[in-house]
């Protein structure tokens, strides 16, 4: 954590080569652009640790709803939650297939975090802005990491892009 409420608390990610959590120098950046959190509904996929969600529950935000597919990831972030004492909703599934079911269940978002693995990131995007637009709320952000080499294209205006090392952070806005 960097921030907030828990700023200075140890996160645990998964083993494995499988996660690479957003680093801090990233993270502390990312925030400080995003600026005040307070009420949103974030939404986290590909959530790994659950550091970015989590981090945006520190400084503010309502309510987050966690998403992976991985089961050590789900365990990460099931750990990190009731270390922190915060509740979030976790969910094990692909991302397409809980875009789905919110979109099923008329849910939004005010804020989502996308951070695919690097090697799958520049083959997503089509199909993550097809299956995003229904679940985003008026005016919300999504905001993507990958590998800048083979960044995420997502079929959304781009507001900002910032790069840190070989990590791109892209912030878009919903239409």
């Amino acid at each position: 954590m960097i921030a907030g409420s828990h700023g200075g608390r140890p996160l645990v990610a998964p083993r494995g080569s499988a996660t690479r959590p957003t680093g801090d120098r990233v993270r502390e950046a990312l925030f400080s652009i995003l600026g005040d959190l307070d009420g949103l509904e974030v939404l986290d996929l590909f959530a790994g640790s659950g550091a970015l969600a989590i981090e945006a529950l520190s400084r503010g935000a309502a309510a987050a709803t966690l998403v992976d597919s991985a089961p050590a990831a789900i365990t990460a972030i099931r750990r990190n939650l009731e270390t922190l004492g915060m509740t979030a909703e976790v969910r094990r599934a692909t991302a397409t297939k809980f875009l789905g079911t919110a979109r099923a269940h008329g849910r939004q978002y005010d804020l989502v975090f996308l951070d695919p693995p690097y090697s799958r990131a520049s083959s997503l995007g089509r199909e993550l802005s097809t299956a995003l637009a229904p679940v985003l709320a008026p005016g919300a952000r999504v905001v993507s990491e990958s590998d800048r080499r083979a960044p995420l294209e997502l079929d959304l205006p781009l507001t900002d892009e910032r790069q840190y090392g070989d990590t791109l952070i892209r912030i878009h806005d919903s239409r």
